[in-house]
């Protein structure tokens, strides 16, 4: 170690020893961070003989160039070294580049937004990177950059919202160029004529006919994928909306774009960094339902997901473990508390007229479960993947809410369009020798539950993108059906954002199971007694 190097390592030590707290902002690194410089006798990590070094250069530009993956170089403070002349100011201004290096590889691992920030009903399984991780990898590397950008995830789906999120920005920055208007005028559809058709073509920029008054396939094209771009309907119709979008403030729309993006790379820093070469992905706000194997789509499907509010599907990842075949539906606790016994109360017969039992456990609990059938709730397949949510995924008789563009009616689970098919492919991929197929499987309906565990458990990840990138490259955005975006950026752009990835405590929803005095058929009416607890 140099003379110089030695000089900074004693303050080093002594710095670590008495002011950790000062230096490293988070309780949880200061132990890893000083068992670090221990056991490189306290050499500075960032300096040699007394000057930044290749590592100190490298990780600067990089922390100095983090918003391409939607996160502020502000949260990442980074010290003057040319300022720091003496030893002691030197070790500060390493502990201080330390600590930004790991306030960053937190963030780009974890969240800058704990989860707990936004809702109670998400649940993952943070892995956070130990301090001796994140130093001793920059110590081995070559490339400080590429090791700091080896904490953000890495999945394709991230990868394609940061390209994204580029070109959005790239475009809001455009405020030199004139916005052309479009006058407004009756509802457009292809194959019209109309005065407005070349001012169109100008503002979509189509270079074919620019005099012509045709509104033909090369400009419906044109307003298609404007209207996708801008989260509309893409019908190719010059309606109000469209043309409003187009005449609108269009450096505000981007921005929002922008927003929306920064909030799903958020959301992706949630999900484990390995989703399994086999997986299933439920997008909430997309309503879909897709299986992958090796990083392709090998199925999809539509699903209705829950309601806005407290019945809203949560975010999670579990793994598929069991299929239910005739599942019996056993009314969650909820339920029973919020809609069936006030249900009992006016009318006894209400719930077995619906097909549903009524029993009072030894312990005096009540249980209402519906019997397998084709009328029951969970229709006649049931995916289980056990949760703290008791949500799962199911077959359902109302197969016309399928139809509708909208899907949030659920308490929570998930109703999958084509359950029967779901079954085949998971099966097929999890235990292929087993020869499952759909018609098999609907040989299996009938009266009693029959379960089968799939081979290997599949991991299965619920998940909210109102932003991603489709198959053909296209960004695609939806809307923010439970608030989770707008939940999301609040908690970055207010004061609290210094602590915004410390977890906050959540009640979480309530699985007691309900007590009550099972009800008596009284003389006039039926009336009953019920006592909670």
């Amino acid at each position: 170690m140099q003379a110089a190097d030695q000089l900074v390592a004693t303050k080093l030590r002594e710095l670590l020893a008495d002011q950790p707290r000062k230096f490293i902002s988070r309780e949880q690194d200061r132990a890893g961070t000083e068992a670090f410089y221990r056991d490189r006798d306290y050499a500075p990590l960032w300096t040699t003989d007394g000057s930044p070094n290749a590592r100190a250069s490298g990780a600067i530009a990089y922390l100095r160039g983090v918003a391409i993956d939607g996160l502020d170089p502000a949260d990442y403070p980074i010290p003057d070294f040319s300022a720091a002349s003496e030893p002691e100011a030197r070790a500060k201004a390493d502990l201080a580049l330390t600590d930004s290096v790991l306030t960053f590889a937190r963030h780009a691992r974890t969240g800058r937004v704990h989860y707990t920030r936004v809702s109670g009903a998400i649940l993952y399984e943070l892995q956070y990177p130990e301090p001796a991780e994140v130093l001793s990898k920059l110590v081995a590397s070559d490339n400080p950059a590429e090791t700091l950008n080896s904490f953000n995830p890495q999945q394709p789906g991230y990868v394609a919202l940061k390209a994204k999120l580029a070109e959005e920005r790239a475009r809001s920055s455009e405020q030199s160029e004139a916005v052309v208007r479009v006058p407004a005028g009756p509802l457009l559809r292809p194959g019209m004529e109309d005065i407005r058709v070349p001012i169109l073509r100008k503002r979509l920029k189509v270079a074919d006919d620019p005099d012509s008054l045709r509104y033909d396939e090369t400009v419906v094209d044109a307003v298609k994928g404007f209207q996708r771009e801008a989260g509309l309907l893409p019908d190719g119709l010059l309606g109000s909306n469209t043309l409003a979008r187009l005449n609108g403030a269009n450096a505000s729309a981007r921005l929002d774009v922008v927003d929306t993006i920064v909030a799903n790379m958020e959301r992706w820093r949630w999900l484990p960094r390995d989703l399994g070469a086999k997986h299933v992905m439920l997008n909430i706000p997309d309503y879909t339902l897709a299986v992958y194997d090796q990083g392709k789509t090998v199925w999809s499907t539509r699903v209705v997901v829950g309601k806005p509010g407290r019945m809203s599907t949560p975010l999670l990842s579990e793994t598929i473990k069991s299929i239910t075949v005739n599942p019996t539906w056993n009314v969650p606790p909820s339920i029973i508390h919020n809609e069936y016994l006030p249900a009992l109360r006016q009318d006894p017969g209400a719930l077995e007229r619906i097909g549903l039992k009524v029993v009072q456990n030894a312990n005096g609990t009540i249980r209402i479960y519906q019997p397998p059938g084709a009328g029951n709730a969970l229709g006649r397949i049931r995916f289980n993947f056990p949760n703290k949510f008791l949500v799962y995924q199911h077959d359902t008789p109302d197969k016309h809410l399928f139809a509708h563009p909208k899907r949030a009616y659920s308490h929570g689970c998930m109703r999958v369009q084509d359950p029967d098919k779901y079954a085949e492919v998971l099966l097929s991929l999890t235990q292929p020798a087993d020869g499952y197929s759909s018609d098999r499987i609907r040989g299996m309906y009938g009266k009693g539950e029959r379960n089968i565990a799939l081979g290997h458990p599949m991991p299965v990840h619920l998940t909210y993108q109102t932003a991603y990138v489709d198959a053909a490259g296209d960004l695609q955005l939806r809307p923010d059906i439970y608030g989770r975006d707008a939940q999301t950026l609040a908690v970055l752009k207010n004061g609290e954002r210094p602590d915004a990835d410390t977890p906050v405590a959540r009640r979480n929803s309530s699985a007691k199971p309900v007590v009550a005095r099972l009800p008596s058929r009284q003389q006039q009416g039926g009336f009953f007694s019920f006592f909670f607890q």
